[in-house]
C-alpha cells in the first residue's frame, strides 16, 4: 500500500477515518478529531507540535485502545495526520477538511461540519487568539466558533438553498485553516482578503 499523503490516488477520504472508528465500535466524530488536528498542526511551531505517535495515542484513547489492532490501521490513522500536514503546506493549497462527500444528505454533512469547526475551535481556545495575526484572520476564526455553535437542531432542509449555504460555510472552514497555517509559518502568501465577507448561516 502506497501511503504516500501527497498522491491524489491514495489519499484518505472521510468514510475512511469513519469505518475505522466504527470497527473499534467508537461513535466519536472524525470530522471533530480532524478539526482538532488541523488547529493543532496550524498554530503548533516545531516545538510545540506534536509528535505523530503522541497524536497517535490520542487518537487510540478515544478509540478505546492502547494501540492500533494492526499495522494497517496505524498507517491510516498515521497517514491521516500526514496528509492534512502536506496539505496545509502545500503550495498549491489544496487542503480539504475531513468532511462526508456529496453521497450524504445535506444535514448529514452540516452536522460534520459544525463538529469540525468545533473541534478546530476548541484548539484556538487552548492556544488562544494571537495579536499578531491579521484582522481578516482574527474575525475569521472568531467566526469558526459561531459555526461550531449553529443550532440545527430543527433540522436543515436537504435542498439547494441550504446546500449553498453549506457550500459557503465549507469554503470559510477550509480558508481559515490555511490562512491560519500559513500566517503562522511565515515566508507563505496571504489567502484571505481584507473585504472577504463572513459566511452566510444555514437555513
Amino acid at each position: 500500500m502506497n501511503n504516500d499523503p501527497s498522491s491524489a490516488e491514495n489519499a484518505l477520504e472521510f468514510s475512511d477515518i469513519a469505518d475505522l472508528f466504527l470497527r473499534y465500535g467508537s461513535l466519536s466524530s472524525p470530522s471533530f478529531f480532524d478539526g482538532r488536528m488541523v488547529a493543532s498542526l496550524a498554530v503548533a511551531t516545531d516545538e510545540q507540535d506534536v509528535a505523530s505517535e503522541e497524536w497517535l495515542q490520542e487518537i487510540c484513547a478515544v478509540l478505546g485502545v492502547e494501540q492500533p489492532h494492526d499495522r494497517e490501521d496505524a498507517a491510516v490513522l498515521l497517514g491521516w495526520r500526514s496528509q492534512a500536514r502536506h496539505q496545509l503546506a502545500d503550495e498549491q493549497m489544496d487542503f480539504e477538511p475531513l468532511l462526508p462527500d456529496e453521497l450524504f444528505s445535506v444535514p448529514e454533512r452540516a452536522q460534520s461540519l459544525k463538529m469540525w469547526a468545533m473541534g478546530f475551535s476548541e484548539v484556538i481556545d487552548e492556544f488562544g487568539i494571537d495579536d499578531n495575526w491579521s484582522a481578516p484572520l482574527r474575525e475569521a476564526v472568531e467566526a469558526m466558533s459561531e459555526i461550531g455553535a449553529l443550532d440545527l437542531d430543527d433540522g436543515v432542509a436537504d435542498d439547494g438553498e441550504s446546500e449553498a449555504d453549506l457550500l459557503a460555510l465549507y469554503e470559510h472552514v477550509r480558508v481559515t485553516a490555511l490562512t491560519l497555517y500559513l500566517e503562522c509559518h511565515p515566508g507563505n502568501p496571504q489567502v484571505f482578503k481584507e473585504d472577504e465577507q463572513s459566511p452566510s448561516q444555514l437555513h
